[in-house]
């Protein structure tokens, strides 16, 4: 059976609506869909009449070619919330729930990547030699000073922001709402892209060259090209800048409580990892400039 065929089926239409009130970004809702498209086409079966033994042996043959612990993890977890959604809508009792005893793989633990601040400087620098280089500017510009993730940035509107106060309302996961903040270098080149770029029948803060509402893909293909020209190790991506975002501000003495606010972050343990980041920098200091390291 091909895509098109599996999203008409009566449950996945269904599933996909649920999907859509919780406001998940594309990405997430593309990676759900095709997370139970192809699990159905191992299992060859109605999905209400999944059992446990179906999702071992789905599991067991991702083990065996070798899926990263990552992608495992974000399919079960597709897994559960369809079959949760199953349980609540009563399409399947719950004695018949097939991931009771079904749990996570254990991920290797790595530190979030991270920009130092005169790489920083250096993409900042060359992101405002193209065309569109205001556009491109405030793009690195807001991502690092805001923290706020890529799918926030592209659905920033003009009146979510507070241009007196340099900040903005954004809505994330869960279609939770926070406010950010933004500095001065952020307001120069907001207000210089502002006067430049904005359409009055337009809502949204970054279009692309059709005029159009920027997309995360978008976003991604302008750091992507910004990057192919500097020679830095880190792979830069929004998410980097995001973990750059948080880094520095713990480095600078920020309580991590209000990193976790900016970030948008339900747990504090989420928030947590970054300190492990701000250690291993710490060390790597300490042993370049003590002399009996």
């Amino acid at each position: 059976m091909d895509k098109d065929k599996f999203n008409e089926i009566e449950i996945i239409k269904n599933f996909s609506n649920y999907l859509l009130t919780k406001n998940y970004s594309i990405n997430t809702f593309n990676s759900y869909i095709n997370d139970l498209y192809y699990f159905y086409m191992f299992v060859n079966k109605d999905l209400i009449k999944v059992n446990e033994e179906d999702i071992r042996d789905y599991l067991e043959y991702l083990n065996l070619n070798k899926e990263k612990p990552t992608s495992v993890r974000r399919k079960i977890s597709t897994f559960k919330t369809f079959y949760k959604y199953l349980y609540l809508n009563n399409y399947i009792d719950k004695k018949d729930y097939p991931l009771v005893k079904i749990s996570y793989p254990k991920l290797e633990k790595r530190l979030p990547k991270f920009v130092y601040y005169n790489d920083l400087l250096k993409i900042i620098d060359e992101s405002y030699k193209d065309k569109n280089g205001v556009r491109d500017r405030l793009i690195i510009e807001m991502l690092y000073a805001t923290g706020v993730r890529v799918s926030e940035l592209v659905n920033i509107k003009y009146n979510d922001i507070d241009f007196n106060n340099r900040r903005i309302r954004v809505v994330g996961k869960g279609n939770k709402e926070r406010i950010v903040y933004y500095g001065e270098y952020a307001e120069e080149i907001l207000n210089s892209y502002v006067k430049m770029y904005k359409q009055k029948e337009h809502d949204y803060l970054f279009v692309n060259d059709r005029g159009e509402k920027i997309t995360e893909a978008g976003i991604r293909y302008i750091i992507n090209n910004i990057m192919k020209k500097l020679s830095i190790k880190v792979h830069v991506t929004p998410h980097v800048l995001r973990h750059t975002f948080a880094t520095d501000m713990l480095n600078n003495g920020c309580d991590i409580k209000i990193v976790q606010e900016l970030l948008g972050h339900s747990s504090l343990r989420t928030t947590e990892i970054y300190t492990h980041v701000t250690n291993e920098r710490l060390k790597k200091v300490y042993y370049d400039c003590f002399p009996r390291r």
